[in-house]
Parts: C-alpha cells; sequence; structure tokens
C-alpha cells in the first residue's frame, strides 16, 4: 500500500512540470468563454441524455422482469 501510494505522489509529481509546460494550455488549445460555455452546454446535454436512456432500460428490464 505504501509503495503505491508512493509511486502515484512520484507520478504526479512528474507529471505537473509536463502539463504546464505550455502556460497551461491543454490539447485543445486556447480557449476562451464561448469555448468553456459551449463545453458546459455538452455536458447539461450528456447527462440529460444519459439519465434518459439509462432509465428505459431500466423500465424495460422491469417490464421483462414482470413478465415472467
Amino acid at each position: 500500500m505504501l509503495g503505491t501510494a508512493a509511486a502515484l505522489l512520484l507520478s504526479l509529481a512528474l507529471a505537473a512540470p509536463a502539463i504546464a509546460g505550455k502556460g497551461g494550455e491543454g490539447l485543445y488549445g486556447k480557449t476562451n468563454d464561448k469555448v468553456i460555455t459551449n463545453f458546459g452546454f455538452g455536458l447539461m446535454i450528456l447527462f440529460t441524455l444519459l439519465v434518459i436512456v439509462l432509465s428505459v432500460a431500466q423500465a424495460l428490464l422491469d417490464r421483462r422482469k414482470r413478465s415472467k
């Protein structure tokens, strides 16, 4: 357990300079307010669709369970 924790901390310590190497710019590039807003809207749509799909799947499975 101690070895795992030490390896995790070491990897995080070594990754921090690599992440911040380009001035904090990520894979997408420079971001502005429009990019962040669109990403937020995308997350809202994703989670809404996820809840709907999983609810429909549960209803179908419950109906199948009750029919037996």
